[in-house]
């Protein structure tokens, strides 16, 4: 296993630990404190790993060629009816996963903006954008409105009006829609954020 590898994992494990704290901490902020009681509201991997998203699929993957590194950490638990604003509150926790990793994503391009005026090495600056593509990544796929991803949370909030059976069957079939997606369709989003992590590091 390569630096580049070690280093993908490492970043990827970080940032959706990043990822999901955001939403507990929103939640808090909010008025619910479960992912508080819960432990959760904590940079130690060991409380938010999950055995195959965040350990098993990543290996697998870092060992196919041409594969990019992906997983999840387990979801951190909140109660919707203890958020003061019901609605556009559970709108916030679920933005704020996906918001997280657009700011670390934005943060890492700005060093590599000032790459030669930090004297950084060309190499160093490869693993710089190999994190900001994992984070343009969660956050993108993050917000693809298919149940459990945050997105289908964001579309119902803005929707509430949306038709129940609509609702009901996308949460039904929701995991096989979304790995229809992955299997099928996910390789028309690659340019968009490849389009999106140029536009942020002016390296493509």
């Amino acid at each position: 296993m390569d630096i580049i590898t070690i280093f993908s994992i490492i970043i990827l494990i970080l940032s959706v630990v990043i990822h999901e704290i955001s939403h507990g901490y929103a939640a808090l902020f909010l008025g619910d404190t479960t992912a508080k009681y819960d432990g959760r509201l904590t940079l130690n991997p060991l409380k938010h790993l999950d055995p195959f998203g965040s350990v098993i699929l990543p290996l697998m993957l870092s060992i196919l060629p041409g594969s990019f590194v992906f997983g999840w950490a387990k979801p951190v638990p909140y109660n919707p009816y203890n958020l003061r604003n019901r609605r556009w509150g559970e709108l916030a926790v679920a933005l704020a996963g996906p918001v997280s990793n657009i700011i670390i994503a934005v943060i890492i391009s700005i060093i590599i903006r000032f790459a030669s005026v930090l004297s950084l090495s060309a190499a160093f600056v490869q693993l710089l954008w190999i994190a900001v593509l994992i984070n343009i990544v969660l956050a993108v796929f993050n917000l693809v409105p298919i149940p459990p991803l945050d997105g289908s949370k964001i579309l119902f909030n803005l929707f509430p009006s949306l038709d129940m059976r609509f609702r009901e069957l996308l949460e039904r079939w929701g995991f096989l829609i979304l790995l229809f997606f992955i299997i099928f369709l996910w390789d028309f989003v690659y340019p968009v954020i490849f389009w999106i992590a140029y536009i942020l590091t002016n390296i493509g």
